[in-house]
Parts: C-alpha cells; sequence; structure tokens
C-alpha cells in the first residue's frame, strides 16, 4: 500500500448546543487550550496533541442535509475519553468546573482507573489513567 493511502485521524467534532460555552466548558473542566474559536462562533477547536476536539452547533445546516441532523437521545452515541496521569484530581477538577458527576474514579480489572462526567451537553466523557502494561 503506498504510503500517501495511510490516514492520520485528524478530528472528533463534537456536536454541541453553544461553541463558545462548550470550549471554555473543556478548557477549564479537563485543562485543555483553545486552539481556535471563529468569530461566528460556529467553530471552536481545542489543543489536544495530534488529533483535535472540534466543536459545531448541533444545528448544522451544512451537514443536516447530507447525513442527517443529530438527534436528542437519552444518551449520546457517542463517548470522549481522557487519559491522566491523576485520574482523581482531573475527575474533581471536572466536577468543580460544572460536568456533572456519573461514577466517580475507580481501578478496573484491567489494570485502568476510570471515572465519567457528562459534559454541559449530556456527552459522557471517560477520565482514565494510562493502562498498566501485564
Amino acid at each position: 500500500m503506498a504510503s500517501n493511502l495511510l490516514p492520520a485521524f485528524a478530528y472528533t467534532v463534537v456536536y454541541v448546543k453553544d461553541v463558545a460555552k462548550s470550549v471554555e466548558f473543556y478548557c477549564k473542566a479537563f485543562g485543555y487550550n483553545v486552539r481556535r474559536l471563529d468569530a461566528s462562533h460556529r467553530w471552536g477547536e481545542l489543543e489536544t496533541g495530534t488529533t483535535t476536539i472540534a466543536f459545531t452547533p448541533a444545528k448544522q445546516h451544512e451537514t443536516d442535509d447530507l447525513t442527517g441532523s443529530v438527534k436528542n437521545r437519552q444518551r449520546n452515541p457517542v463517548e470522549v475519553c481522557f487519559d491522566y496521569a491523576d485520574v482523581d484530581v482531573a475527575f474533581k477538577r471536572a466536577v468543580e468546573n460544572g460536568a456533572e458527576a456519573v461514577a466517580k474514579p475507580e481501578e478496573k480489572e484491567w489494570g485502568q482507573k476510570v471515572g465519567y462526567v457528562k459534559d454541559i451537553d449530556g456527552i459522557v466523557v471517560r477520565l482514565g489513567s494510562h493502562v498498566r502494561s501485564s
């Protein structure tokens, strides 16, 4: 296979009610910095390393006709996962900055500490440690 056909995972786009508020929330609750927030507040990005987390309004006219609208559900069909060296501190910061606590961090049988919160749009965010090698 030619090397120019190997993809790099570039974006995860999260559909939200208010792009500017979500960008501000993710910065405070999870420790990210803003990469970009356009003047229209219809697109925002966070500095996250090699993969970008981007935000756009849930009612997105540019893509609704192509891919369908994002519907209200009991649980969103996406979960955002972040790795932290200290999950307890990350969980505490997230809740103190507006995240809804779902499950406090606990050790899992596969060697990872994991806790869950919901963001201001109800999206589940998993806060986990790096999985230890066996």
